[in-house]
Protein backbone atom coordinates (compact mmCIF):
# COMPACT_ATOMS: atom_id res chain seq x y z
CA UNK A 1 0.00 0.00 0.00
CA UNK A 2 2.90 2.65 0.86
CA UNK A 3 4.28 1.65 -2.75
CA UNK A 4 1.46 2.72 -3.99
CA UNK A 5 0.99 6.43 -2.41
CA UNK A 6 4.54 6.98 -3.49
CA UNK A 7 4.11 5.99 -6.76
CA UNK A 8 0.99 8.08 -7.34
CA UNK A 9 2.96 11.10 -5.55
CA UNK A 10 5.97 10.96 -7.40
CA UNK A 11 3.77 10.48 -10.81
CA UNK A 12 3.11 14.09 -10.50
CA UNK A 13 6.28 15.25 -10.71
CA UNK A 14 7.01 15.94 -13.85
CA UNK A 15 3.31 16.68 -14.95
CA UNK A 16 2.48 19.65 -16.72
CA UNK A 17 -0.01 22.41 -15.52
CA UNK A 18 -3.53 22.55 -17.01
CA UNK A 19 -2.72 25.06 -19.56
CA UNK A 20 0.04 23.08 -21.04
CA UNK A 21 -1.92 19.62 -20.84
CA UNK A 22 -1.59 17.74 -23.75
CA UNK A 23 1.18 19.46 -25.33
CA UNK A 24 4.23 17.72 -26.87
CA UNK A 25 7.94 18.15 -25.25
CA UNK A 26 11.27 19.19 -25.38
CA UNK A 27 13.64 18.37 -23.15
CA UNK A 28 17.09 20.78 -23.70
CA UNK A 29 19.87 20.66 -20.84
CA UNK A 30 21.32 24.33 -20.05
CA UNK A 31 24.33 24.66 -17.58
CA UNK A 32 23.95 21.38 -15.63
CA UNK A 33 20.09 22.04 -15.35
CA UNK A 34 17.71 19.84 -17.53
CA UNK A 35 14.29 20.93 -18.70
CA UNK A 36 10.94 19.57 -20.44
CA UNK A 37 9.50 22.63 -22.24
CA UNK A 38 6.05 22.86 -23.48
CA UNK A 39 4.96 25.90 -25.07
CA UNK A 40 1.22 27.22 -26.03
CA UNK A 41 0.49 30.53 -27.53
CA UNK A 42 2.17 33.54 -25.95
CA UNK A 43 2.99 30.91 -22.45
CA UNK A 44 6.04 28.91 -21.82
CA UNK A 45 6.61 26.56 -19.48
CA UNK A 46 9.85 24.55 -18.26
CA UNK A 47 10.15 21.86 -15.35
CA UNK A 48 13.33 21.09 -13.88
CA UNK A 49 13.70 17.50 -14.24
CA UNK A 50 17.17 16.68 -12.79
CA UNK A 51 18.13 17.03 -9.36
CA UNK A 52 20.49 19.45 -8.22
CA UNK A 53 21.41 21.14 -4.27
CA UNK A 54 19.48 23.84 -3.09
CA UNK A 55 18.60 25.54 -6.35
CA UNK A 56 17.42 29.01 -6.65
CA UNK A 57 15.37 30.57 -9.44
CA UNK A 58 17.71 33.13 -9.84
CA UNK A 59 20.33 30.74 -11.13
CA UNK A 60 17.40 27.82 -12.56
CA UNK A 61 15.13 31.03 -14.14
CA UNK A 62 18.04 32.14 -15.99
CA UNK A 63 18.25 28.89 -17.77
CA UNK A 64 15.02 27.90 -17.49
CA UNK A 65 14.78 31.14 -19.80
CA UNK A 66 17.24 30.07 -21.96
CA UNK A 67 15.50 26.58 -22.22
CA UNK A 68 12.52 27.93 -23.38
CA UNK A 69 14.04 30.84 -26.10
CA UNK A 70 15.76 27.89 -27.59
CA UNK A 71 12.85 25.55 -27.93
CA UNK A 72 10.00 28.70 -29.20
CA UNK A 73 12.46 31.34 -31.27
CA UNK A 74 10.58 33.87 -28.65
CA UNK A 75 11.99 36.06 -26.46
CA UNK A 76 10.82 35.62 -22.64
CA UNK A 77 10.14 38.80 -21.49
CA UNK A 78 9.04 37.63 -18.08
CA UNK A 79 9.48 34.45 -15.65
CA UNK A 80 7.14 33.22 -13.22
CA UNK A 81 7.51 30.33 -11.11
CA UNK A 82 9.69 28.77 -8.64
CA UNK A 83 13.07 26.51 -8.76
CA UNK A 84 11.39 23.59 -10.23
CA UNK A 85 8.34 24.87 -12.67
CA UNK A 86 9.18 28.00 -14.04
CA UNK A 87 6.58 29.96 -16.70
CA UNK A 88 7.25 32.13 -19.31
CA UNK A 89 5.86 34.63 -21.01
CA UNK A 90 6.80 34.93 -24.80
CA UNK A 91 7.33 38.18 -27.03
CA UNK A 92 8.03 36.93 -30.69
CA UNK A 93 8.41 38.94 -33.49
CA UNK A 94 5.68 41.56 -35.47
CA UNK A 95 3.22 39.26 -36.34
CA UNK A 96 4.85 35.85 -36.12
CA UNK A 97 3.48 33.45 -33.95
CA UNK A 98 5.34 30.83 -31.72
CA UNK A 99 6.43 27.83 -33.60
CA UNK A 100 4.56 24.84 -34.41
CA UNK A 101 4.32 22.62 -31.07
CA UNK A 102 6.75 19.76 -31.34
CA UNK A 103 5.73 16.32 -32.99
CA UNK A 104 8.39 14.35 -30.73
CA UNK A 105 11.10 15.10 -27.85
CA UNK A 106 14.10 17.14 -29.06
CA UNK A 107 16.72 16.93 -26.55
CA UNK A 108 19.46 19.67 -26.92
CA UNK A 109 22.17 20.71 -24.43
CA UNK A 110 23.25 24.13 -24.05
CA UNK A 111 25.29 26.95 -22.38
CA UNK A 112 25.45 30.65 -22.16
CA UNK A 113 28.26 31.54 -24.43
CA UNK A 114 27.75 35.52 -24.06
CA UNK A 115 25.67 37.77 -21.94
CA UNK A 116 25.12 41.78 -22.69
CA UNK A 117 24.19 44.07 -19.93
CA UNK A 118 23.08 47.49 -21.73
CA UNK A 119 24.43 50.76 -19.40
CA UNK A 120 21.43 51.27 -17.07
CA UNK A 121 19.48 48.57 -18.00
CA UNK A 122 17.88 46.26 -15.67
CA UNK A 123 17.65 43.60 -18.58
CA UNK A 124 20.75 41.01 -19.72
CA UNK A 125 20.93 39.65 -23.03
CA UNK A 126 21.71 35.53 -23.04
CA UNK A 127 23.20 34.14 -25.83
CA UNK A 128 23.17 30.55 -25.85
CA UNK A 129 25.02 27.75 -27.88
CA UNK A 130 23.50 24.24 -27.99
CA UNK A 131 24.24 20.98 -29.64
Amino acid sequence: MRLICVVLILSGCNAPSPHFRGVEVSRVAVEGSTFDVRHKGRLAEAIRVNAQYAPRLGQVGTRAEIAMEVVTGCDVVEIRGDAAKVTGILKCDAGDAPPPVLLTLREQDCEVVDVFIPAGGATAYLEPECD
